[in-house]
């Protein structure tokens, strides 16, 4: 029986022991604030060092960036200060110009945020806000100036380029999705699994004549079906409503005695 106590003593006391040392290790002070790789970031990082000698190569600088250097400059101008971050009394923040590179790099490559953060020297935290808070700041501050919702004489002017560029008449756009690759979201069971075998989110869209994105649309899943995504789409169902402003109908070039045709959408 002393036996027994004594096995069940000494098991309480490794207990303990464990115990007593999992909360040293939780009270344990981090030695550094930030790593010392990462504290190098202003002499070694990419955006300090690279960076600054590709602004003397326009070439490589667009290779880069997939921007001239001025277009970056501009869209610095525009959506600095959305992405500006306050310094405080432990670091100083990352200035808008390098996050604005972090998320650019990160859009023309598709690296892993491992690969960006390591590259620029900057925790994989990190680089996993800037890249939704900048690309976000983009979204906000370009899309009344280029992605603005077309108007009747939008409609008209792209409809004039299919007919001069394709030879088209009364094509207001040609329309398509196009299936992002994605991780399947927690919970979401089989609603982005695809005909491909994978995962996806789709991006919709319509462009001119010119291969230039007039409308998009991104959210749908992807199991659904073309017609689908375009019929639960903001675009489809405004087509469907007739609320697109889109131009009167018109005859078809030498076919005037078959009356007026409506303008429509290849896809």
């Amino acid at each position: 029986m002393a036996a027994v106590e004594l096995a069940l003593e000494e098991r309480v006391s490794l207990l303990y022991l464990l115990w007593r040392a999992e909360q040293q290790r939780k009270r344990r002070p981090r030695r550094t604030w930030v790593h010392q790789v990462l504290q190098a970031r202003e002499q070694f990082g990419e955006f300090h060092h690279l960076l600054q000698e590709l602004r003397l190569d326009d070439g490589r600088f667009q290779q880069y960036h997939r921007l001239s250097p001025g277009q970056f400059e501009d869209l610095l101008s525009r959506v600095g200060p959305r992405i500006a971050r306050l310094d405080t009394n432990y670091r100083r923040s990352i200035p808008p110009a390098e996050r604005l590179s972090v998320c650019l790099r990160f859009l023309a490559t598709g690296d892993s945020f491992r690969t960006i953060a390591f590259s620029f020297r900057v925790g994989v935290s990190t680089v996993s806000q800037i890249i939704p808070q900048v690309a976000t700041a983009i979204w906000d501050c370009l899309v009344d100036d280029f992605m603005a919702v077309p108007s009747t004489e939008d409609w008209r002017s792209i409809a004039e380029g299919f007919q001069e560029r394709w030879n088209f008449p009364l094509c207001c756009g040609a329309l398509d999705g196009k299936h992002v690759q994605t991780k399947a979201p927690p919970n979401s069971g089989s609603m982005f699994h695809n005909y491909k075998g994978t995962f996806s989110i789709v991006l919709l869209a319509v462009v001119d004549a010119e291969h230039r994105f007039r409308v998009i649309d991104v959210g749908g899943y992807g199991r659904t079906s073309d017609g689908g995504i375009l019929a639960n789409s903001t675009f489809g169902q405004a087509l469907r409503a007739g609320t697109l402003h889109l131009p009167p109908d018109q005859p078809l070039p030498g076919g005037e005695h078959r009356g007026a045709q409506p303008h429509v959408f290849v896809a």
